[in-house]
């Protein structure tokens, strides 16, 4: 990332980028951009050239935005009890993300300051292209019994039920809010985290953190469809960056999903997001044959059963009846279809000699009650359940995006004028 100095020091300098409120000015926004928030026109050559995704925008990115190679996503939980504090931490984490989406260091950049003080940025991206970073953040149920906001709540804002088979580590589930880093460079990804999670310090606390590996979904289905840890291919039928319509059916909220004490979402998504530890080691001494009846597709084209290319529309009623794409499928699920954007993930081992593998599964949708609960519910038959196992769960209302120079996440949340 490029490096910016001051002239001088400055009181900044001093006291550390997150001990003073910061302006959010135009000076600190500059920056072309390479590349559109969507899969519109997309530069084919994006993630060789290192190129930079839009901060601004009705929707944030990390949404529709074409799917990056590598995650780096973290929970917080709230440590102040000063909402005037907590908003200005929103307002420096914006401003922080609108400089490292644009391929920028944070405030003063990692040398050039005072000796005696932190630098502002902690400087493993220096020299790195911007690598197609978005940074979404989204807020938890448990942050609106904070600051007064309880009756801001949006009713689709839900606490997730117990699904079969959930095993769920506490400490690996839901937050205050929650960052998404996306890019196209591991390093990009966790220097965002890092800096955000410096910025925040005294306010806000890493409660967990996944990192993620190899897209297991896309949203630019004109692509190569990418594999899960199982070896299929994943997300073909998911929503592209493309489809207005469907996006504006499926993931945006809009005016009429909202009411008075939940205006603040539109434009907005919620986010469920799930650690699925995969036992990879039976799944591998599996035949083939089970293997294929499991998801409804062949391993290798990716073509549903009977069918001769990934694409073609699925027959579903000539799968196993608890095949998972039978069962997942919209036709299935009275029309349910969410957008999602999970990764692989490998944690070292559990201690008996078993990788810590699985997917880290994202998932957008306008309701989570008419997307990821009626889905979800569905697949407790489901074939695929003898080798997964649901380890973590987090459920966010994501805002919308930042519209300008000006603006900020949460705003419209925190703002009486919004």
């Amino acid at each position: 990332m490029t490096e910016t100095q001051g002239s001088a020091p400055t009181r900044r300098s001093l006291i550390g980028w997150g001990g003073a409120g910061l302006a959010l000015g135009a000076a600190a926004a500059g920056g072309a951009v390479a590349m559109t928030r969507t899969g519109e026109d997309v530069d084919p050559t994006a993630a060789e050239t290192g190129a930079a995704v839009g901060f601004h925008g009705t929707n944030q990115a990390g949404i529709a935005t074409p799917v990056q190679d590598r995650l780096h996503f973290a929970a917080f939980d709230v440590t102040t009890t000063d909402r005037a504090e907590f908003v200005q931490l929103l307002k420096d984490w914006t401003e922080a993300a609108r400089r490292m989406t644009a391929g920028k260091a944070v405030g003063e950049g990692a040398y050039g300051g005072l000796a005696e003080a932190p630098p502002d940025d902690t400087g493993e991206a220096l020299g790195l292209k911007p690598s197609r970073l978005t940074l979404t953040v989204g807020f938890g149920p448990s942050l609106f019994t904070r600051f007064d906001l309880s009756g801001r709540r949006p009713d689709a804002l839900i606490e997730l039920p117990t699904f079969a088979g959930d095993a769920l580590d506490a400490a690996r589930s839901n937050g205050d809010l929650c960052i998404q880093a996306c890019a196209d460079d591991p390093q990009v990804a966790v220097h965002a985290i890092r800096n955000l999670a410096r910025i925040g310090m005294g306010k806000v606390v890493i409660r967990w953190s996944q990192l993620g590996f190899g897209k297991t979904s896309s949203t630019t289905p004109d692509a190569q469809t990418p594999r899960n840890l199982m070896g299929f291919k994943d997300g073909t039928r998911n929503i592209a960056g493309t489809e207005t319509d469907r996006l504006k059916k499926f993931v945006w909220v809009g005016e009429k999903d909202v009411d008075e004490k939940s205006s603040w979402m539109v434009g907005g998504s919620y986010l469920v997001a799930r650690r699925i530890r995969m036992h990879i080691e039976t799944w591998d001494r599996t035949s083939l044959q089970e293997q294929e009846d499991i998801f409804g597709r062949d391993k290798g084209e990716g073509a549903p059963v009977g069918k001769a290319k990934e694409r073609d529309e699925p027959f579903l009623k000539a799968m196993k009846p608890d095949a998972h794409v039978r069962l997942a499928h919209p036709d299935s699920n009275h029309g349910a279809t969410i957008l999602r954007r999970g990764y692989s993930f490998t944690d070292g081992t559990d201690g008996l000699g078993r990788l810590e593998a699985g997917l880290f599964f994202l998932a957008y949708q306008r309701d989570v009650r008419e997307g990821f609960v009626r889905v979800q519910r569905n697949l407790a038959s489901d074939a695929l359940n003898e080798y997964i196992q649901h380890v973590g769960s987090a459920v966010f209302a994501v805002p919308p995006g930042v519209r300008d120079k000006d603006d900020w996440w949460g705003r419209t949340l925190f703002s009486k004028e919004a």
